[in-house]
């Protein structure tokens, strides 16, 4: 197995329907101009409340991604 060396990024993925699709949009959307990204980790979990009901979900992830080499 070779070594790797990663970046970490913090991302805030958002969603009216959950958390686990505000991690989704929020992976999804990065990896459109992202490479190697490899592992993900929650570590905040919010809400937006509107009228006593939970409107939205907010998910505060670390990213790693593997840094390429020549």
């Amino acid at each position: 197995m070779s070594s790797h060396v990663y970046k970490m990024i913090e991302l805030v993925g958002s969603s009216p329907k959950g958390t686990d699709d505000a991690i989704q949009n929020a992976i999804e959307t990065a990896a459109q101009s992202i490479r190697h990204i490899d592992w993900f980790e929650v570590l905040e979990t919010r809400g937006h409340v509107v009228d006593g009901k939970v409107a939205h979900f907010q998910v505060t992830l670390k990213v790693g991604f593997r840094l390429e080499t020549s």
